[in-house]
């Protein structure tokens, strides 16, 4: 089965989400609460369980992490410089700046199952577990320092965060959930995959990238082309398996998080401009992730 072939029923249900908010009676309102149950509750217990019941050898993936973690702090770097280019507007790169380096953990995880089964879930899991504190620092730090809002207050607050760390400290304390709570919780994380790809495409919008469309070029294009370039080199300069290499350059090729769009809208940022940036990328992503896999392939 082809890459795109693989991709295809994540994409209907962003696809789906999009012709539920727009066409049926399920529109906005409806999606408003959806994605703030995903952000608060759904994700962070889909990273959580995943991140506990994952297996922390990190002898044997701790070049996977570091692929990961270098694409992310190259994305975070350079689309921080951006600031420093004539003409940029302060707001914007504040609020679009994420995008660069986040990625979508929802079409991540999905994808991992089918291009390499359990063992892809388990190390797309150990890079979202070792990313997403790091991308969250950068896209918070951003923000707070444009918006005046109080940096480590926002770190605090942040569920990602506070459930990728907390899943990572009960794995190293050896903790594991019984009946019949683990089973609950893995329902729980269960319906944030399908809810969230449904609330990225409830949120595709396109008018507010009018407003700086340079800038927006630019962060797209670390984001599906600097980034998956990156992360060609890295696999193969550290000599990575060849399923772990396939992971990790389809990690580098991810559209940008959905949740962009909350953590700007929350603290002040332009959230119909992040709402642009996020659907422009979402669509990218259809295209980049089976051309950077098909690139990997070729090598």
């Amino acid at each position: 089965m082809s890459d795109a072939r693989l991709l295809l029923p994540d994409f209907l249900l962003i696809v789906l989400g999009f012709v539920l908010c727009r066409y049926t009676a399920l529109n906005r309102s409806v999606w408003d609460g959806a994605e703030r149950l995903v952000y608060y509750l759904l994700f962070p217990v889909l990273l959580f369980t995943s991140v506990l019941r994952s297996p922390l050898d990190f002898g044997s993936t701790a070049p996977l992490a570091l692929s990961g973690l270098a694409v992310v702090a190259a994305g975070i770097v350079l689309s921080l410089s951006l600031a420093r280019l004539p003409g940029v507007d302060a707001r914007m790169h504040a609020s679009g700046a994420q995008v660069a380096f986040r990625f979508n953990s929802y079409v991540a995880l999905a994808l991992a199952d089918k291009l390499a089964g359990a063992a892809g879930v388990t190390w797309t899991a150990m890079l979202v577990a070792v990313c997403v504190p790091l991308c969250n620092f950068g896209a918070v730090w951003s923000l707070a320092r444009h918006g005046g809002h109080g940096f480590w207050r926002e770190i605090a607050r942040n569920p990602l965060i506070i459930s990728t760390l907390g899943g990572l400290a009960a794995n190293l304390l050896g903790l594991r959930l019984e009946d019949p709570v683990g089973p609950a919780l893995n329902r729980i994380g269960q319906a944030a995959l399908p809810l969230g790809l449904m609330a990225v495409g409830a949120g595709l919008q396109l008018g507010g990238l009018r407003e700086s469309p340079g800038l927006a070029s630019a962060l797209l294009g670390i984001r599906h082309a600097v980034l998956p370039l990156l992360a060609l080199g890295l696999v193969m300069l550290l000599g990575l398996p060849p399923a772990q290499q396939a992971i990790v350059v389809a990690f580098a090729s991810m559209p940008t998080a959905s949740s962009c769009y909350v953590l700007a809208a929350r603290m002040g940022g332009n959230g119909p401009y992040v709402a642009g940036l996020v659907t422009v990328s979402t669509l990218l992503g259809m295209a980049s992730i089976p051309l950077w896999l098909a690139a990997l392939r070729a090598l």
